[in-house]
């Protein structure tokens, strides 16, 4: 019965987003369209971006808006990208009733454009833009907390809703060489905790995973703060079920970052 219920669940995903350059590697974007490829089209995606941080928890636009192009000092033609993908009112009222409880409300931010942890990647993965889209933030950056709310989430799989975590494996910038070669060999420090993550998750570790800055080598110096591994928790909560079906769609590193991604379930 639970090998048949996960067969017709609609997968999560943990993504390596990147910065808005990301997408002029090849090999990343060839990998992306690889993943969406394999999916089944979602009726909806529901997604959690390292690049959002609101409490209580907030749901994005629910209509097509301009996109936030959240980063600066890059050439023009990054803020130049456009994604109309469709509002997703209906799965926003689900996500209410999902997470909404007494006490704890959920807010609406209907002038939020998709940022570019969320534009980034899906442009490569549905470049069509006709999959209906939410933004969801993160109220808080506790592991432990996010799982939570990706378990309460878990339902909208059973109606073809993509989950998807969007950050980065390891992310330091002020560790790393960005003006060198972008295939440049990856730090010790982010090679052992890119390994460290992989091997937790392949064994279903989840208490580790949540405990990474205790449990995890290099954890400080992988994520001197922690809001890009973040997004992991919810797609972990919502995929609880399926950790034994998690496989890597993405690896190897950009200037020294992971850019592992995992697909579960």
């Amino acid at each position: 019965m639970t090998e048949t219920l996960e067969r017709s669940r609609t997968p999560v995903l943990y993504l390596s987003h990147g910065a808005p350059p990301l997408a002029d590697d090849t090999t990343w974007k060839a990998e992306l369209a690889a993943v969406s490829a394999r999916l089944a089209k979602p009726t909806a995606i529901l997604i959690v971006s390292a690049h959002w941080e609101a409490a209580p928890l907030t749901l994005g636009a629910t209509e097509t808006v301009p996109l936030l192009y959240d980063f600066w000092g890059f050439p023009e033609r990054y803020y130049q990208v456009q994604y109309a993908a469709p509002g997703a009112p209906e799965l926003a009222a689900q996500v209410r009733k999902l997470l909404q409880v007494p006490g704890t409300p959920v807010y609406d931010d209907p002038a939020r454009g998709l940022d570019h942890g969320a534009y980034v990647p899906l442009k490569e993965m549905y470049p069509d833009a006709d999959i209906p889209v939410l933004q969801v933030s993160m109220p808080t950056l506790d592991p432990a907390q996010l799982y939570a709310i990706g378990r309460k989430l878990a339902p909208l799989r059973d109606q073809g809703v993509l989950i998807v975590g969007s950050g980065f494996t390891t992310h330091n910038l002020s560790a790393i060489n960005l003006g060198g070669p972008s295939d440049a060999t990856a730090p010790t420090w982010s090679i052992e905790f890119d390994d460290w993550a992989r091997r937790a998750l392949a064994n279903q570790d989840v208490d580790s995973l949540i405990d990474f800055p205790h449990k995890a080598p290099a954890a400080g110096l992988a994520h001197p703060r922690t809001e890009h591994f973040a997004p992991l928790f919810v797609s972990l909560g919502a995929a609880e079920e399926s950790l034994r079906s998690a496989e890597t769609v993405v690896d190897g590193f950009w200037y020294g970052l992971s850019k592992r991604s995992w697909q579960i379930g």
